[in-house]
C-alpha cells in the first residue's frame, strides 16, 4: 500500500509537488519518487514496500509514453502475466506494474481483469485515466484548481488547499479526460430483488477461504488484527491453516483498556486454539484523549463511530509495525454483508433489510475501509479485507435475505457465516468464540472508553455551543457534545466547505438512541453472559 498524488496540467514545480505528495509520507515510509512528464503532468508516490522490495518503485513507465502510480494490490497479478499478458515486457516483479500494460493493451476497459484493491493514476501525453476499486477499500480524493488543473491523491490532505472545489472519488468509478466520471462497477446485487439465492454454506466457506488465502500474498511479515469477534476470528483461523501448510507461524494483535477488556478475553481463547504468536497490548483513556487530534488528522472525518473506533486501532498499528510485521488480515465488511450490527434485527421487513446491507456495502469507502485504511497506514501498515473479496460478495449478497435476518435463528446476527465454520471435524473456532454476540470494536476493547470520552467532550462543549452548532456548522450539524468536539478538531485542520462534505456520519437505523455504540441496542448482552449455541437447523 502506499499513498499517490496526480496532477494534471501544467504549471506545478516538481518541488510544490513533492510537498504536497510529503503531507501523506507515514502511507510511504520506504521511497519516494515523483516525475514530472513531457507534457508538464506530474505523478508522485509514496511507498510502502510489499510485493517486489527491490524493483518496485514508481511510477511505473509502460512500454510507450505512458506512466502509472498505483496504491493497493492485485492478487491476480502472476495470473494476468501468465495469461493475457504474457507477451507483454515487464520491467519489475510488481503486482502493480499489470495495470500499465493492461491499459496499454485495451484501453480504459480493462477493470473488469483485476481482482484486488486499488486507485491509480495514468497518464500518458495529455490524456489521463483514474480508477478506484469496487468498494472504495483503497481512498482517493480528487478535485480542480482556479486554474482547471485536476489533482487527485491517497488522501485530502495533499489537495484540499489547492482546490478550488474536491470529493471522494466514488468507488467503482473511472474518470478520463476524454468522457470524466464513468461507474464501470455496478453488479447485479445493487439491486436487492436478485437476494433469492438458497444458501450454500459449503460454497459461502470456501469462498471466503478462498479470499482469505489471496490476501496471504506478501514478501513481507504479515499478522491478523484479532478481536476475539466472530470476523476477525475467521480471519485469522483460515491464516493460520494455511501457514501452517506452508511451514509459517501466525502473528495476532490485539488490544484493550485492561486485560479485562471484553475483546482481549476473547482474542486469548482464539488464538490459543489456533496456536498463533499472540500479542496483547493496553492503551489508556488519557492517551486516547490525548492523540485525538493527530487522529482527526490522519483519518479526515468527524465521524463519531470512526473516531471512536479508530483510537485503539491507531495505537495497535504503532505497535505491529514496531515488531517489524507489515500487512495484516482484517474483518472489516461482514457485519454490512449479513446484517450483522445489532440494529438490523429492528428491520422492519426482508426487503428494508436487504436495502439497508446494500447501501452499508456501498457507503463502506466512508466508514470501516476508510478507518481500517487511515489508522493503519498513518503508521505504514497495510490492513488487507478478506470480506470485501470481489468473488466472496457475489456470492454472499445474493442469498436469499431471510437467511441473513436475526429473527430467522432465533435472534442470533450472522447465523449463516457461523454454521458454515461450525464443523464437527476440525472446528475453526471454539463454540463459545464461533457463536459469541457482536460486539463493536471501540466497545469491546473496554466499555469505559466510550463511556469516558463522551464525559471528556462534554466537559469541552458548552450547551450554548451545541444549542447553535447549526449555525456555525448546517452541513452535517453536530447533534451532541461529543460531535461537536470532533467537528472542532476536524474544522482547524480541514476549513474548506468541501471537507466537511466528504464525510458521512454513521448513524444505526430502527433504534430509538441513534449513538453508533452496539451498547446503546436493546438487543446487546452483558458479555459475561452464557452464550446459546443453537441446534442446528
Amino acid at each position: 500500500m502506499c499513498g499517490i498524488l496526480g496532477i494534471i496540467g501544467k504549471g506545478i514545480s516538481l518541488e510544490e509537488g513533492s510537498r504536497l505528495a510529503k503531507r501523506m509520507s507515514h502511507r510511504g515510509p520506504d521511497e519516494s519518487d515523483i516525475i514530472l512528464t513531457a507534457k508538464g503532468h506530474i505523478l508522485a508516490h509514496e511507498r510502502l514496500s510489499i510485493i517486489d522490495l527491490k524493483s518496485g518503485k514508481q511510477p511505473i513507465r509502460g512500454n510507450g509514453d505512458a506512466y502509472m502510480v498505483h496504491n493497493g494490490e492485485i492478487y491476480n497479478h502472476q495470473e494476468l502475466r501468465d495469461t493475457v499478458l504474457k507477451d507483454c515486457f515487464f520491467k519489475t516483479y510488481s503486482d502493480s506494474e499489470v495495470i500499465i500494460h493492461l491499459y496499454e493493451k485495451f484501453g480504459y476497459d480493462f477493470l473488469s481483469y483485476l481482482d484486488g484493491v486499488f486507485s491509480f493514476i495514468i497518464v500518458d501525453g495529455d490524456d489521463f485515466m483514474v480508477g478506484r476499486d469496487p468498494i472504495g477499500v483503497k481512498p482517493l480524493y480528487y478535485g480542480q484548481d482556479e486554474q482547471k488543473r485536476w489533482y487527485f491523491s491517497s488522501e485530502m490532505k495533499s489537495i484540499a488547499d489547492q482546490c478550488k472545489t474536491f470529493q471522494a472519488f466514488p468507488p467503482g468509478h473511472i474518470f478520463t479526460r476524454k468522457k470524466g466520471l464513468e461507474q464501470y462497477h455496478h453488479p447485479d446485487w445493487f439491486d436487492e430483488r436478485v437476494a433469492t439465492k438458497k444458501i450454500d454454506l459449503k460454497q459461502l466457506r470456501e469462498s471466503l477461504i478462498t479470499a482469505t488465502k489471496k490476501r496471504l500474498m506478501t514478501d513481507v511479515p504479515l499478522g491478523v488484527l484479532l478481536s476475539g469477534g466472530l470476523d476477525s476470528s475467521l480471519t485469522s483461523a483460515i491464516a493460520s491453516r494455511e501457514l501452517k501448510k506452508q511451514g509459517k507461524e501466525l502473528h495476532s494483535f490485539s488490544i484493550g483498556l485492561t486485560p479485562d477488556s471484553p475483546d482481549l478475553k476473547a482474542a486469548k481463547k482464539v488464538a490459543r486454539f489456533l496456536g498463533t504468536i499472540h500479542h496483547e497490548f493496553y492503551f489508556s483513556i488519557t492517551e486516547g484523549i490525548a492523540i485525538l487530534k493527530q487522529l482527526i488528522w490522519h483519518l479526515e472525518t468527524y465521524d463519531v463511530t470512526s473516531i471512536r473506533a479508530s483510537t485503539p486501532m491507531y495505537f495497535l498499528s504503532k505497535k505491529i509495525t514496531d515488531l517489524g510485521v507489515r500487512v495484516v488480515l482484517s474483518g472489516e465488511g461482514a457485519d454490512e454483508i449479513f446484517g450483522g450490527y445489532l440494529y438490523f434485527g429492528n428491520a422492519p421487513d426482508a426487503k428494508a433489510f436487504q436495502r439497508e446491507t446494500i447501501r452499508r456495502v456501498q457507503l463502506l469507502s466512508t466508514s470501516d475501509c476508510l478507518r481500517a485504511d487511515k489508522s493503519t497506514m498513518a503508521h505504514g501498515l497495510e490492513a488487507r479485507v478478506p470480506f470485501l473479496d470481489k468473488d466472496f460478495l457475489d456470492i454472499a449478497m445474493k442469498i436469499r435475505t431471510e437467511e441473513k435476518q436475526p429473527e430467522t435463528y432465533g435472534g442470533i446476527e450472522k447465523y449463516i457465516v457461523r454454521k458454515a465454520f461450525d464443523t464437527p471435524t476440525k472446528p475453526f473456532l471454539p463454540k463459545e468464540i464461533l457463536w459469541r454476540q457482536k460486539e463493536q470494536f471501540s466497545d469491546g476493547v473496554g466499555y469505559n472508553w466510550i463511556d469516558e470520552l463522551i464525559e471528556y467532550c462534554s466537559k469541552q462543549v458548552s450547551d450554548l455551543e451545541l444549542e447553535t452548532a447549526a449555525i456555525k456548522y448546517p452541513h452535517n450539524t453536530p447533534t451532541t457534545k461529543e460531535a461537536y468536539f470532533y467537528r472542532e478538531i476536524f474544522q482547524q485542520h480541514f476549513p474548506q466547505k468541501a471537507a466537511a462534505k466528504t464525510v458521512l456520519k454513521w448513524i444505526p437505523k430502527w433504534q430509538e438512541n441513534e449513538d453508533p455504540s452496539g451498547r446503546a441496542n436493546k438487543a446487546h448482552v452483558k458479555p459475561d453472559m452464557a452464550i446459546k449455541i443453537p441446534k442446528a437447523v
